[in-house]
């Protein structure tokens, strides 16, 4: 009796932990709605560009690019500064990848790519300008921002299993964080 009671709770065990295997095996889904507010919170933020411009970038519109692997955000924003008359909008719009940061647990933005600044109204001068500076203004807005934290809580049950995240992926649901074995020490 108390060995088939035994062999009852081992078994129910096992089951749980290769459930937990292979919950660790589709992974963890972080949504576009997390993402978004996430971002959020550290918009909106202000570029000055050469003394002569500043940019003001509000949260960003994201939109999930599962073909590429890729998140695109696309910023409304307002150009002030001694250069112009007036106050003008505008529009910038940026592809990026991701990539896990295991010392804190983020998932950051890296290899940004501008697809278009645009200030409404703007005339030549201060539009080369801008131009010159997209590639610095998306460095600066967005290479590294924090997109998600995963909490100690989400990964508690993964690390027990010895797994960490490995890999990112877009997904048309949101972001897929894979796990995979760490490394031994």
């Amino acid at each position: 009796m108390h060995r088939r009671h035994f062999l009852n709770h081992a078994s129910a065990a096992l089951l749980a932990l290769l459930a937990g295997c292979a919950s660790a095996q589709t992974g963890y889904t972080i949504s576009l709605q997390q993402l978004q507010q996430a971002l959020a919170e550290r918009f909106p933020r202000s570029y000055p560009l050469a003394g002569l411009l500043d940019l003001e970038l509000q949260a960003p519109h994201l939109t999930l690019l599962p073909e590429r692997d890729q998140i695109n955000a696309r910023f409304d924003l307002a150009a002030f500064g001694p250069l112009l008359s007036r106050r003008h909008m505008g529009l910038f719009d940026v592809d990026f990848a991701l990539r896990y940061e295991p010392t804190d647990r983020s998932i950051r933005a890296y290899r940004l790519h501008v697809n278009t600044l645009r200030i409404d109204g703007l005339r030549s001068p201060a539009s080369e300008l801008l131009q010159r500076y997209g590639q610095q203004l998306a460095d600066q807005s967005l290479r590294e921002v924090v997109l998600h934290q995963l909490r100690d809580k989400d990964l508690a049950p993964i690390d027990r299993l010895g797994l960490q995240p490995e890999s990112i992926s877009v997904t048309p649901r949101g972001l897929l964080v894979r796990f995979g074995a760490k490394p031994l020490s």
